[in-house]
């Protein structure tokens, strides 16, 4: 079960690393067929694309860090004999 949550978080954090940077390329090369925008649009989404990927990969590395300390500190469940 750990193994497929682990998976799930890789998952995850390819997507947000590499979803951004997609996005925004895309979305500038939109803006400059449509508008007739400059190239400083690919730049500008370029820029944005890799700012947010780092965030996403920050975000994701921050949440699986958390993940793995809970795990372990967890304390049993106390069973009824053991009651004070």
């Amino acid at each position: 079960m750990k193994n497929l949550n682990m998976l799930v978080w890789l998952t995850q954090l390819g997507l947000s690393v590499a979803l951004p940077p997609l996005g925004f390329i895309w979305l500038a090369l939109r803006l400059q067929s449509r508008f007739g925008w400059g190239k400083w649009t690919l730049w500008a989404g370029i820029i944005l694309g890799i700012i947010c990927a780092v965030d996403g990969l920050k975000n994701c590395l921050k949440a699986m860090e958390r993940m793995s300390k809970s795990n372990g500190k967890e304390d049993p469940p106390v069973s009824f004999n053991e009651h004070d």
